[in-house]
């Protein structure tokens, strides 16, 4: 293996005269389907929807535009990008002359002697030739530093619409989870109520009347669990918008309707798509550029600068130009001992290409791995909504029979309460599949990159104001 990343480094930076490195991702990457394993041949189409727009709720999209303005964490993945682009702007004026402009003034005192000024006046200018390419390859490569830190800034706008995608889906299940112990709550009420009532007649046991009680504060305390769990999810949306969290955010009614998949391209499509991967891919390169800008560190290098100025006694001499002296010097230095420095620094360039190879392999994997997973769980989670759906209507139906039987004296109190129980754990489970089933729809999306239109308002070239 490192045999292989040393000849992939070797090749990403062979041509010193070029300006950014041939890479091809099937050199290093493993082969890839025309389409998913888990997924028919025809969703390989590259996909058109507007993931944000497709779950049909403004509320969404106006959160998602929120988090844009206020999220911290994607504040400070712009300013890394700004810091960037500053970084190249650097690298790339080493490209160009010096030119330096000098005004000065000399006194000199004489002990019992007058004092005596001169002044001058100049302008000097120094270049490096770019014999080998050395300061061209380390202005590139800061360029590519920058176009990666722009795919960062859309990975985080990515991820930080499905974060605030995945904490609305949670804070609607949440709010259906609360309401579900809030009825319960009423239903074990009204269950001890009657059984009090039962009581007092002698139809029941005075067992009955605890078990109720019992039951009930059961359901209490998991009403106050519901309510806790709510807040919390409130206040992580809240953050997310950089809202201060007081758990005061609108509360969500209803889970979005999940619409039949549609076109999610192809493993090859998502390279192109895919923010981190296109970060990974312009570190890589730029990396090999840093080895070819290293090892022409190891030749000669020719520097020229150039001077002209005038100097005298008062003001009105300085700017007589007849006076004016210039001077042009060349120099070509070469490195002779320097410790073995400057071929340890080639050596590290090489080893931080080889990084950067694997770094890639392992990002393109892991975003494969992701989407597979996403597509596969997308059928799975489908079929286990629905059956749930159908466990808590049939549920649902045995409770409204057994509540009749006790009311006829048939059924006991805890024949009744295993309905109650059955049933709240059948909703419960079927609130919370519906939103696993839409939080993976999310996690589907951020893993093929989808379209997302509210990033429109946090784009990189305009706040760079390119």
């Amino acid at each position: 293996m490192r045999k292989k990343f040393l000849i992939l480094a070797t090749a990403l930076t062979a041509a010193s005269c070029a300006s950014v490195p041939a890479f091809e991702p099937q050199d290093v990457l493993p082969d890839a389907p025309n389409s998913w394993s888990s997924a028919p041949d025809n969703l390989s189409t590259a996909p058109t929807v507007d993931w944000v727009a497709s779950f049909e709720n403004d509320r969404l999209v106006a959160l998602v535009d929120e988090a844009f303005a206020g999220n911290p964490s994607l504040a400070q993945s712009l300013a890394r990008y700004e810091s960037a682009l500053a970084s190249a702007r650097i690298s790339g004026a080493n490209r160009l002359p010096t030119l330096n402009g000098s005004l000065g003034n000399t006194r000199t005192e004489v002990n019992n002697g007058p004092s005596t000024d001169s002044y001058s006046l100049g302008l000097s200018s120094s270049w490096e030739v770019d014999l080998w390419g050395r300061v061209r390859n380390s202005a590139n490569a800061a360029s590519l530093d920058a176009e990666a830190a722009a795919q960062d800034l859309r990975g985080s706008q990515l991820s930080i619409a499905g974060l605030v995608a995945k904490a609305w889906l949670d804070l609607i299940e949440a709010r259906q989870q609360t309401e579900l112990a809030q009825r319960d709550l009423e239903t074990f009420q009204l269950t001890l109520s009657i059984t009090e009532r039962r009581f007092t007649r002698g139809l029941v046991r005075s067992s009955d009347v605890r078990t109720a009680r019992s039951a009930l504060a059961s359901s209490e305390a998991a009403l106050a669990s519901r309510r806790r769990a709510e807040a919390a999810s409130a206040r992580s949306l809240e953050t997310l918008l950089g809202r201060y969290p007081s758990a005061r955010i609108e509360r969500g009614e209803s889970f979005p309707t999940i619409s039949e998949l549609s076109g999610i391209g192809s493993p090859q499509d998502m390279l192109s798509r895919r923010p981190d991967v296109l970060a990974a891919e312009r570190r890589l390169e730029a990396a090999g550029l840093r080895v070819d800008a290293a090892r022409a560190a190891l030749y000669p290098s020719l520097s020229l600068s150039a001077s002209t100025g005038t100097s005298g006694a008062d003001l009105d001499e300085v700017f007589d130009f007849d006076g004016l002296v210039s001077s042009l010097t060349s120099s070509l230095t070469a490195p002779i001992f320097r410790g073995g420095q400057l071929r340890a620094q080639r050596d590290q360039a090489i080893a931080t290409a080889e990084l950067q190879v694997a770094a890639y392999v392992q990002t393109v994997l892991a975003a494969w791995q992701e989407t597979e997973n996403a597509i596969y769980a997308d059928t799975i989670l489908a079929a286990r909504v629905d059956s749930l759906g159908r466990a808590f209507e049939e549920a649902a139906e045995a409770e409204d029979l057994v509540t009749q039987q006790y009311a006829r004296g048939v059924a006991t109190i805890f024949d009744l309460l295993n309905a109650y129980s059955r049933r709240i754990s059948a909703e419960s489970q079927y609130i919370s599949a519906r939103r696993a089933r839409a939080a993976n729809r999310v996690d589907l999306y951020l893993a093929i990159a989808g379209d997302f239109s509210a990033a429109a308002s946090a784009d990189p070239a305009a706040h760079s104001g390119e």
